[in-house]
């Protein structure tokens, strides 16, 4: 699937979903069917669910504004979107994250609090943040710079700090913390190598480094850089192997052998 088709691919999908479930027909109406473009719905989508369901949110033509504002945050939504349907064997097509992964839509209102944190609105920006916590259980601040291409899987518990930064195509899964130790101010929180894994559980704590295309195992503890291409493992974590070939957050191969 190419972004070129990917709104009238949402669009058909939702149409099916819409005649196969009656009952969800007007949700569907309201976040896609009743939408000009994926900017608009993704709009809508997100408002309707910070709000508890309240279908004239304030914060739909808010979330439009930003996205007219920076088109550019569209372009990185759907890029999210493909990669969580290419990595994710649960994603059968990219409505199914659209609509129901609150991965994705965790990280998508972030974007849109960002927005507003580099706007100087860091009052709205942080509401946004709470109201995500509260919602999808993934708390992301707003002034966080998180790339393009990224997929939180299940998200339950993620936690990525103020002064974090991402880089294209990582993959988190459920309970990361990306975090500082609680002692340091300023730059504190971790950096994000590109195409870097981050299996379940697993705490990075500080204004550390993990290099591009690592692997961080299940339930470790990184307290100190880890290199390029190299898997780590343990509390502390310390290096298991270094690898030439694949991209991890690509492949999701938590293996650490």
């Amino acid at each position: 699937m190419s972004f070129d088709n990917l709104w009238d691919s949402l669009y058909t999908a939702a149409e099916d979903a819409a005649q196969q479930e009656p009952v969800l027909k007007k949700w569907l109406a309201h976040s896609i069917l009743d939408r000009q473009d994926i900017g608009t719905a993704l709009a809508h989508h997100l408002a309707h669910g910070l709000d508890n369901g309240n279908l004239c949110s304030p914060l739909a033509p808010l979330f439009s504004d930003l996205l007219k504002e920076n088109t550019t945050i569209v372009d990185v939504m759907c890029r999210d979107l493909i990669a969580v349907y290419r990595r994710d064997s649960a994603c059968i097509h990219p409505l199914r994250a659209f609509l129901f992964f609150k991965g994705f839509n965790a990280l998508q209102v972030y974007r849109l609090a960002h927005q507003l944190w580099k706007n100087g609105r860091h009052t709205l920006a942080l509401f946004l943040q709470s109201r995500t916590s509260e919602v999808y259980g993934v708390d992301i601040h707003p002034a966080a710079v998180i790339g393009a291409e990224i997929m939180l899987d299940h998200a339950n518990g993620i936690v990525i700090g103020e002064t974090c930064h991402i880089s294209d195509q990582v993959s988190i899964m459920q309970e990361v913390t990306l975090g500082g130790t609680g002692k340091e101010k300023g730059d504190r929180h971790p950096k994000i190598g590109r195409g870097a894994l981050i299996s379940a559980g697993a705490k990075i704590l500080g204004n550390i480094i993990v290099g591009a295309e690592a692997k961080i195992a299940a339930g470790s503890v990184v307290l100190s850089d880890v290199p390029p291409r190299c898997t780590v493992a343990g509390i502390p974590a310390q290096i298991i192997r270094r690898h030439v070939k694949g991209v991890p957050a690509l492949e999701m191969n938590h293996d650490i052998n």
